[in-house]
Parts: structure tokens; sequence; C-alpha cells
């Protein structure tokens, strides 16, 4: 977001909310890299933003849900009001929360790939009623504040999680099941595992019947899935590290740079070394 006009409450360094009430045009080409748990509330305002170098543009009232180690940028953007939600996984602990409002659950992580959800006029009265609920208890600083604002943020959540579910037509969960077990599975390993093979041996699925779970549920295939980790976090990789690329090829599970620089070079058409000497047009 624009850096004028936000007014800022935190707890500590591990809970933040922002709030931006003004309506002026601005232009931000720098990509950074998010290092906690973000959510971006656009109630009114236009622009175009870019997640992890694929484009989202929205005109009106918008919920952006972003991860660690995602890249950010806005192409363009003209807001009347909106607000960020900032938290690292000391205040949400995602190991004992209920796996649909975790940070590995409908949200964040891209399970569900699209990050963004358009709230009703009925959702924006209750989120409306949270942000001012987490206002009051920020400038109260009163007793067991960190477990009020953590009661906050997880209604704030339950909250865009039905929104989710109800406006964007996210599936049971006895159908995707198999494939959240999959992505997060993916997300933990994949720089060290690379075939479907590997994956479907630890969920106990043979390599065909994941990959016809897949065409079921109408997602790209198992492959395709690893693929696009594995060249996402290479663009980051490239993008914000010093590393040369045979380094980067070694983090990422690939005992040859050569093989790394091809695979790298068929799915993005830009070799791993052009595309980081091309990091200043990113910088601009």
């Amino acid at each position: 977001m624009a850096v004028q006009n936000i007014t800022s409450y935190a707890y500590k360094d591990i809970f933040s909310l922002q709030t931006v009430q003004f309506e002026k045009a601005c232009v931000v080409n720098k990509p950074k890299q998010i290092e906690n748990y973000k959510i971006f509330w656009i109630k009114e305002g236009t622009g175009t933003y870019h997640i992890d170098f694929e484009s989202y543009s929205f005109n009106g009232n918008v919920l952006f849900f972003l991860s660690p180690g995602q890249v950010f940028s806005v192409d363009s953007e003209k807001i009347k009001e909106a607000y960020q939600l900032s938290f690292n996984r000391d205040f949400y602990c995602i190991q004992t929360h209920d796996s649909e409002i975790s940070c590995n659950g409908v949200l964040f992580n891209n399970v569900y790939e699209t990050p963004l959800v358009a709230p009703s006029e009925k959702d924006v009265k209750k989120l409306s009623f949270i942000i001012d609920c987490l206002v009051e208890e920020f400038q109260l600083n009163e007793a067991a504040q960190y477990e009020m604002l953590q009661s906050y943020l997880k209604q704030f959540i339950i909250h865009s999680v039905r929104i989710k579910k109800e406006h964007s037509f996210v599936k049971e969960d006895s159908e995707t099941k198999l494939f959240k077990d999959f992505s997060l599975l993916v997300e933990q390993n994949f720089k060290q595992l690379h075939s479907v093979t590997d994956y479907a041996n630890r969920l106990g699925v043979s390599p065909k019947s994941l990959t016809k779970h897949f065409q079921k549920i109408g997602s790209q295939t198992p492959s395709d899935f690893i693929k696009n980790r594995i060249i996402t976090e290479a663009k980051r990789q490239l993008l914000y590290s010093n590393e040369n690329v045979k380094h980067i090829a070694f983090e990422l599970g690939f005992n040859d740079p050569a093989y790394f620089s091809r695979f790298f070079t068929k799915a993005t058409g830009k070799s791993p070394k052009k595309f980081q000497q091309e990091k200043e047009l990113f910088f601009a």
C-alpha cells in the first residue's frame, strides 16, 4: 500500500493493524518479500497488485491474503479506505488452530490459489465491527490485551473463511482433504522432493490415483503443482538473494545446475541468469 496517511497500531512486533483513509493515486513498482502473514482489506478503492509475479486488479471491496515469502508489489492503487492486518506465527500459532482457519487453511499459502475474495455488504458490517474492536483494544492497553487481540484476529479470520467458502465455491473437506494434504507436503518438501511418486508414497496412494483426484476437483496436475512451486521459489531467490544460479539450483534440490537452468527456461521462457540480470527492472 502507499505510505501516506497511514495510522498504525501494534502489539510488540508480532501483530499490527494499519488503517488507510485517503484518496490519492500512486504507483509503486518496487516489489517486497512478505515477512509475516498479512490481510489487506481494500474497503473502498481501485488498483492492481502483483503477488508472486501474478497480477490481480480490483475495483471496490476486496480482501487479499498473503503468506511469508510471497513477493508483493503495487502496480497502481487509488485507495479511499483500507486496512492491513499483519501477524507472525508466534501470535497466531498454526499448530494449535482449527485446520480451516489456520495459516495452512483456506486463506493462506495458496491452498486455493486465488489470494482474494470480495465480501458482501453483510460481511462488511461484521468485518468493520471487528476492526473497530481491534482499534479500541489497541488504544485501551488493558490487562490480557494479547488474548483480546488474538481473539479479534481469530474472529476476522473465521469470517473471512466463511466469505471465501460462500463466494468462491470452496469445496467440502471430504473432496479436498487429499489435495490439502498434498499441498502441505509440497510446501514442506518441495526443495527435496520433486516427483509425484515421492508425494503419492507419503500419502499412501498411487501416483495415478493422485492425478485422478486432482482431475476430479478441477485442479492442475500434481506434477504441475510441484513444478510451479519450485519455479515460484526460484524466482524469489533469483530476485531477492545475491546467490549465483548454481547455489540456488542446489538449494532447490537440483544436483545438476544445467538441468535446473533447462527446467527454469522451459517454464518461464527465460534462463535463470537472464531473469537474475533483469533484477534491476523489478527494483527500478
